[in-house]
């Protein structure tokens, strides 16, 4: 198969250095001074690059997948598929897949799950659109898990950004207790209860749902000292503070505050 990887960064690299090893043709472009993985024909142009390719990856950054998308239009063949692995919104991504298929290419949203440093090309995905059943079997064939999600472009890119708003803020909280661990001499301390924390499952999830209304009031004085703890050892405590507005406002309007 003859696959086009645009974005040859950390994750592009990646992936292009897995679909070569698993005996694609592939083509690869990027304007920096990235490496082009061994096997990988670079092209002089994103435009050049597409030309012939059964499958397009675009593992840019988000805010130039509009621009990658228009300059390529012009090449892609009727039945292309061509896949945006980039983080823009759900609009963007309507967007993108109206553009493409009204060339006669399949247009595939895929949004990845997980750190590609430790997971490789098998690191899990969604995908939704026209082309995300084929974007599944060729990702499948390199051992990622893939969920094709029905439903038009966006819909893969909104249930990336629903996770993100779990999980950058709390990779933001445990950095926050972690440094505090630190400044108060009890670092490995608070890795255990991290770690302790975060292996209780869905019984987990429905005690934080039930539990944080419920003892809101009782809990934003506790953070409000954790704040001012936190001030006291010189530790930056944006998540704290934050936790005490939440908490603050939940005490007030209740679950739908």
């Amino acid at each position: 198969m003859r696959i086009t990887v645009i974005g040859l960064g950390e994750a592009g690299n990646i992936y292009a250095t897995a679909l070569t090893g698993a005996g694609h043709e592939v083509t690869g472009f990027d304007p920096g001074p990235t490496a082009t993985p061994e096997g990988v024909r670079r092209a002089e142009s994103a435009h050049e690059a597409v030309v012939g390719a059964d499958m397009v990856l675009v593992l840019t950054s988000a805010s130039v997948a509009p621009a990658v998308a228009d300059s390529v239009l012009g090449a892609l063949a009727p039945d292309t598929v061509y896949a945006d692995l980039t983080s823009a919104t759900p609009d963007v991504m309507r967007s993108l897949g109206e553009k493409v298929q009204a060339t006669g290419a399949r247009f595939a949203d895929v949004a990845i799950l997980g750190p590609m440093t430790i997971g490789g090309a098998a690191t899990a995905l969604i995908a939704s659109g026209p082309g995300a059943p084929e974007v599944a079997r060729v990702c499948a064939s390199l051992g990622a898990d893939v969920e094709v999600l029905p439903g038009e472009p966006g819909e893969a890119t909104a249930r990336k950004l629903l996770r993100s708003s779990l999980m950058k803020p709390l990779a933001s909280v445990v950095c926050e207790a972690v440094v505090a661990g630190r400044a108060a001499g009890a670092e490995e301390w608070v890795r255990e209860q991290v770690a302790s924390q975060l292996t209780g499952g869905a019984e987990l999830v429905d005690r934080f749902l039930s539990g944080t209304v419920k003892h809101a009031s009782r809990r934003s004085e506790e953070v409000r000292a954790t704040a001012e703890f936190l001030d006291s050892l010189g530790v930056p405590n944006e998540m704290t503070t934050a936790s005490e507005q939440t908490l603050r406002r939940l005490a007030v309007n209740g679950e739908q505050g």
